[in-house]
């Protein structure tokens, strides 16, 4: 195991280079706004402009540049410790920004995914062992309709109907005082309407995966076997049915967990959270290439060891697993 590990780490790192390097092309060698330009406000002047690139590092090569950003990044290249750089349009440093702003994104990914496991999996294990009753039909149909909205227009669904200073119908609380909230109550009073939003669709695609795969598994020979000892019901959907189903359900958890801990960018952009995702999203709009790659990096950092850490889980949740 612990093998294993170290070469996963080992590939981790190897991959995190990689998508440095793509970022890298996609944001600074591929056409796209001038970072200075943007520095310098309306109208500027050539001699400003230069000045800007001059200071923001922009007049070197573009291979100077991203060898000058990797080396910040690994203190042993010659850096004086972990650094993602100065931000373009602000000038501070970028990694203490990200991780101001981590806090948030984890307590807005925390409630969502708490939030979409209590109502996906129960979902999913009853319209399994109700299969083409109403209620099945009903959850399914519900479950695809949530797939179908995207987080944008849902977010921005549920501000019209529900939220407490514009709503239609305002029932749940707004968001727009997060930042001003000082207890912990408060800020998850903030984010009931986020949570809802984020974890409606990932609650249905749960819910129908696990649907799927419980059907296939209660119809295995093992099951039947359980069945003819003389088992409840009960006891054989949970203790062999469920266990066996929900292994990639844990795949897919951690990924999501991954994506979403990089920052879930709709979501925060909709309703305004200042989390790493709002982070990201104003970094695009100002092409502010040190946010960006940060944030990415991030992100990929979280997917990474995710896809590791469900790797290791995989070993106890099924004694066949070996590594």
């Amino acid at each position: 195991m612990a093998a294993y590990i170290a070469r996963r780490l080992l590939w981790a790192g190897f991959l995190l280079f990689v998508i440095s390097c793509i970022t890298f092309v996609i944001f600074s060698v591929l056409p796209a706004g001038d970072p200075a330009v943007a520095r310098a406000g309306r109208s500027p002047s050539p001699e400003l402009v230069e000045i800007i690139r001059v200071q923001l590092g922009l007049d070197k090569s573009k291979p100077e540049q991203f060898v000058n950003y990797i080396a910040d990044i690994l203190p042993f290249l010659g850096g004086n410790g972990i650094n993602f750089g100065f931000s373009y349009q602000t000038n501070t440093d970028v990694l203490p920004e990200i991780l101001e702003r981590l806090p948030v994104t984890i307590f807005l990914t925390t409630g969502a995914v708490i939030l979409w496991l209590a109502i996906g999996i129960p979902v999913g294990m009853l319209s399994a062992v109700k299969t083409g009753s109403w209620m099945d039909r009903l959850a399914m149909g519900v479950a695809l309709l949530f797939i179908s909205a995207p987080v944008y227009f849902l977010g921005l669904v549920a501000i019209f109907l529900f939220a407490d200073d514009i709503g239609r119908f305002p029932i749940l609380p707004g968001n727009s005082a997060y930042g001003d909230a000082d207890s912990l109550l408060g800020r998850a009073e903030a984010l009931i309407m986020p949570w809802c939003v984020l974890a409606a669709a990932f609650a249905a695609i749960y819910a129908r995966f696990l649907r799927g795969n419980l059907i296939d598994t209660l119809q295995e020979d093992y099951i039947r076997t359980a069945r003819a000892k003389g088992l409840s019901e009960r006891r054989v959907v949970f203790r062999h049915g469920v266990r066996a189903a929900i292994t990639p359900i844990v795949t897919l958890l951690g990924l999501d967990i991954g994506i979403l801990l990089g920052g879930a960018i709709l979501t925060e952009t909709v309703f305004n959270i200042p989390g790493i995702g709002r982070y990201a999203f104003n970094a695009i709009n100002l092409s502010d290439l040190p946010v960006i790659q940060g944030t990415v990096l991030f992100g990929a950092f979280f997917i990474v060891m995710m896809s590791l850490l469900v790797d290791i889980l995989y070993a106890f949740i099924d004694p066949r697993v070996r590594y």
